[in-house]
């Protein structure tokens, strides 16, 4: 009987299938891809799985081109690697893409793969990553391929807010293909060997003139601290799997659940002495606002997300009594915290991922206002500003806020004031609420008697003291309920975990719709 099974052909050519489709562009192409500083698509999927969870799909499909010789040039799988698994214990939906194989270029066959995945995805409710690393449309195939990536993209849309979608940017990622990682929710791109952009050097070159190398133009620093495309930069591939990892262990599968909660013995009671005196007296003086939140969230460990664009607003994931939240904090050390036009637009897409997938978001205000300027206006700074107030506005999960110092004029209203449904509202004794500055205010209100007074800046002096004490504290509007409580800072650890407990059977919902009309 055994030897039946040794010499069944059948078994024989299963094997020699698995064998080409493990070995892709062959043990060349395998040496070249080490050597440009790269993992293989099954290298890279070995570091983000759990071990042995992996369970391949469509192994042996093959393209179907017959033009320009393809008929005899079939590798199974045909340069991307797909199927399910778990990272810490929990299911995702892989795709990674084979640059060994015609330098991972995508026919309709291929694109069918990943569709395949993306379809079972949603309907089981379960992340979707993408391991990008190739060299766009297969030219051979034309329009097969470009119907391809759209029949991609229809899905990354269909399946956005419904299940986390991750791209990681390996390689090269160019023309139409960037759309797909620009729809999905994180974008991780590593230094010096990914890059992405819709036209390339060689045509820059051609058609304006302009000189500038792939890495200068679309690599991993350009995106994260230029465009705000992504939002993760890794130096090696092995961090930015290991990013991914982490990112997924504070979202939930899909957007029916809750995010996961894992046990903390950091005591949710825990005051900081710190927090007393992190917030300078001097209004004009900056500080670090990620040094206050690190001292609030658990262990204070925060993730942040697009830490290099924007800098004056701070995003990222942290966990409160064992819970994910959403953390967005304006950034006094930067810009003053001021909102412009980058910071609005990292905000407000922040805040809309959150609500999709049922993440709290807890906010720290300490805003002057939005940023002035010719190129803030021409560049649209009421659209987008109003693209962050849209997004705390719609959102439903619950919602904590604390002002720490101030909060000046519109930017108050937006930065999840009460009165755009934020659920619970702290202030510092030290925040100012007023609709802008004491020294403005007062340019302003008594212009004339600062004109005629016998000596101006004593008399200024005078009043910007008189409008601070009535105006710029937190008493006003605690007064009015639209602050809720006036905290020791020392407390707001406790304080934001017992709004949360409170919060998390929180329901509420928008009006019936088909969507709405966000300010894009």
């Amino acid at each position: 009987m055994a030897d039946t099974v040794e010499n069944d052909p059948l078994r024989a050519r299963l094997e020699k299938l698995e064998k080409q489709a493990e070995l892709g562009g062959g043990e060349e192409r395998i040496q070249k891809q080490h050597e440009a500083g790269k993992l293989t698509a099954r290298e890279r999927l070995d570091l983000l799985l759990d071990p042995g969870s992996f369970t391949e799909l469509d192994k042996f499909v093959t393209h179907r081109a017959t033009d320009f010789g393809m008929a005899n040039k079939k590798i199974p799988g045909d340069g991307v690697v797909t199927g399910y698994g778990t990272v810490d214990g929990r299911k995702v939906f892989v795709f990674a893409q084979d640059f060994t194989v015609f330098g991972g270029s995508l026919s309709g066959a291929y694109a069918q793969k990943i569709c395949k995945i993306m379809d079972l995805a949603t309907r089981v409710g379960a992340p979707i990553i993408g391991l990008n690393d190739s060299g766009g449309a297969r030219i051979q195939e034309g329009v097969e391929s470009l119907a391809g990536y759209a029949d991609i993209f229809l899905r990354n849309t269909l399946a956005s807010g419904v299940v986390p979608q991750i791209s990681l940017i390996l390689g090269p990622c160019a023309g139409g293909a960037v759309y797909s990682p620009a729809i999905t929710d994180f974008i991780l791109m590593v230094k010096d060997t990914s890059y992405m952009f819709i036209t390339g050097p060689d045509v820059i070159k051609t058609v304006t003139h302009e000189e500038v190398t792939k890495e200068a133009l679309g690599g991993a620093l350009a995106h994260n601290q230029k465009s705000g495309v992504a939002h993760f930069a890794a130096d090696n591939e092995q961090a930015a799997i290991l990013m991914t990892r982490e990112l997924l262990s504070y979202l939930p599968s899909n957007n029916a659940e809750d995010p996961p909660a894992i046990p903390s013995d950091d005591p949710p009671g825990r005051e900081e002495e710190a927090l007393k005196t992190i917030v300078p007296t001097n209004p004009n003086k900056p500080y670090d606002i990620k040094e206050l939140i690190k001292l609030v969230v658990d262990h204070h460990h925060f993730f942040e997300v697009q830490e290099h664009y924007a800098r004056n607003i701070v995003i990222g994931f942290a966990r409160m009594n064992g819970r994910p939240v959403g953390v967005v904090a304006n950034q006094p050390a930067v810009l003053a915290g001021v909102l412009d036009i980058g910071a609005s637009i990292k905000a407000a897409r922040f805040v809309r991922f959150c609500d999709c997938f049922n993440i709290p978001l807890v906010t720290f205000v300490d805003v002057p206002g939005f940023l002035p300027g010719t190129s803030q206006e021409w560049g649209g700074i009421i659209t987008h500003g109003a693209k962050l107030l849209y997004a705390y506005a719609e959102a439903t999960v619950p919602k904590v806020t604390v002002i720490t110092r101030k909060a000046y004029g519109g930017a108050y209203d937006v930065m999840a004031s009460k009165h755009i449904r934020a659920d619970i509202n702290y202030a510092y004794p030290t925040a100012e609420i007023a609709v802008m500055g004491p020294e403005g205010a007062v340019n302003i209100i008594f212009r004339n008697e600062l004109a005629n007074a016998k000596d101006p800046n004593a008399e200024r002096s005078r009043l910007v003291n008189e409008y601070r004490e009535k105006f710029a504290n937190p008493f006003k509007a605690a007064e009015l309920g639209y602050i809720d409580e006036v905290i020791r800072p020392e407390q707001t650890r406790a304080k934001i975990i017992r709004a949360l407990e409170m919060l998390k059977d929180k329901r509420q919902e928008n009006p019936p719709r088909k969507h709405g009309n966000i300010p894009l």
